[in-house]
């Protein structure tokens, strides 16, 4: 492979969603915003948050999968990325609102369970330490 290019690997908690050969560029979303990498780019690490990764190859032009949150790395030609869910083979505005709906909607979701979760194991607790005080 030409040094100039770059392999992209999309991993999913329990299987390897898609392999890219020859990319040319990569675009990510992060808390800060989108920044792109390019062959030449060091080496580096992104927390990425939901929303749309792009990337770029001779023969197909630009291709959107739309991804969950997770991590970046760049390790020279290697881009890995892995995060808990993502999606490929729709058009740019169907990809946008499966991250709206979808992803985001599930993290509120899973908010509110959480919060949930920790009132209920907060209230065990409390009656656990009542009942060794008696």
């Amino acid at each position: 492979m030409p040094a100039e290019l770059m392999t992209l690997k999309i991993l999913l908690p329990f299987r390897v969603f898609m392999e890219q050969a020859a990319v040319l560029k990569v675009v990510a979303e992060t808390r800060s915003g989108s920044f792109g990498l390019l062959p030449q780019r060091l080496d580096c690490v992104a927390a990425l948050v939901p929303g749309i990764l792009c990337y770029q190859t001779r023969a197909d032009g630009d291709v959107y999968v739309a991804v969950d949150e997770g991590v970046l790395v760049k390790t020279g030609p290697q881009v890995l990325v892995s995060v808990r869910r993502a999606i490929v083979g729709m058009e740019l505005a169907q990809l946008h609102a499966a991250v709206t709906q979808t992803f985001l909607t599930l993290d509120e979701d899973e908010k509110s369970i959480r919060t949930v979760m920790a009132k209920l194991e907060s209230g065990f607790l409390r009656r656990l330490a009542s009942l060794q005080h008696e």
